[in-house]
């Protein structure tokens, strides 16, 4: 197929051939990360910046390998040592970071939003790398490539989400990603923090999280974020853990060969115990393998790579 978007914003308007195309692309880059010398000369010259706002350890790194895979130039901007410390605009940041003309802007926010803001007022490319509780896009992928190459299908599988729900941008994305290929989706949270609407999602909510992960064929498991919440969502970590945790016992109600997701940082002992986070079953470190390829071919197909193939 060619190649039409200038940005990745969400998947909630990408069509299933489009996220097949981002899947076959990612495949043809992972090659390139199992080579003696993992770097290829596609985006020699172009430019990309990480526009963070918030704390990451993965997505950023990710993204700056992913690009410095395919020789472009990667520049990390912390908005702790900006002018955005001193009253800077997220606007007027964009906009002069736009007048040294990378071709790609990727940011990630706490504002719902910021990067379709964005979009209308610069020329270069974006890629939402999480905007508050809205979307994650990357991830969304990065983790249907991670199933398929865990199942070698999307399509029927029982994939339960459990965790914070309500603050929760990946879930957001997945609904779109693994939803729209065919997927049996399964939300489960406390009461307070799986929102109504996500009835209807076409999901299935529940908040007994033994019915979720009964034969389940994914088990993804979020974090609390604990910095989005201004109010109490349960009575402690220890409640919580207790009534949402996955352990060892409770995972052997998922099917033999489930297999356990989890976007990090993982809270150790709270949502998912030591024993499972490093058990066989766990693809929590493919989920990070996944995301450099996926975020390569983002790239590359976003800085005109296809284009130059062709």
């Amino acid at each position: 197929m060619d190649w039409k978007r200038r940005h990745v914003l969400g998947l909630a308007d990408f069509r299933v051939e489009e996220m097949e195309f981002v899947i076959d692309t990612a495949r043809s880059m992972e090659e390139v990360l199992t080579r003696d010398i993992k770097k290829v000369p596609a985006l020699r010259g172009k430019t990309a910046v990480n526009l963070f706002f918030e704390a990451s350890t993965r997505t950023r790194t990710s993204f700056e390998i992913a690009g410095k895979r395919l020789s472009a130039d990667v520049i990390n901007f912390s908005s702790a040592t900006s002018s955005v410390s001193k009253g800077e605009t997220l606007l007027d940041t964009a906009k002069n970071i736009e007048a040294m003309k990378p071709n790609i802007l990727i940011i990630r926010h706490p504002a719902s939003g910021a990067a379709h803001f964005l979009s209308r007022f610069v020329s270069c490319s974006i890629i939402n790398a999480g905007d508050g509780a809205n979307e994650h896009p990357s991830q969304g992928l990065l983790d249907l490539y991670t199933i398929l190459k865990a199942k070698g299908k999307v399509l029927g599988l029982k994939i339960s989400i459990i965790g914070d729900i309500l603050h929760s941008r990946v879930v957001r994305s997945n609904l779109h990603s693994l939803g729209r290929m065919g997927a049996k989706l399964w939300l489960c949270g406390p009461p307070t923090m799986v929102p109504k609407e996500m009835e209807r999602t076409g999901a299935r909510v529940t908040y007994d999280i033994r019915e979720a992960v009964k034969d389940a064929d994914v088990v993804m498991m979020l974090r609390i974020q604990l910095e989005r919440q201004k109010t109490a969502y349960f009575p402690s970590l220890r409640e919580y853990s207790r009534m949402f945790g996955l352990n060892r016992s409770l995972f052997s109600l998922a099917k033999g060969d489930a297999v356990i997701l989890h976007p990090g940082p993982i809270n150790r002992g709270v949502e998912l115990s030591d024993e499972l986070a490093d058990s066989a079953q766990s693809r929590i470190l493919n989920q990070v393998e996944s995301g450099v390829a996926v975020r390569m071919a983002l790239l590359y197909l976003l800085a005109g790579g296809h284009d130059a193939s062709h």
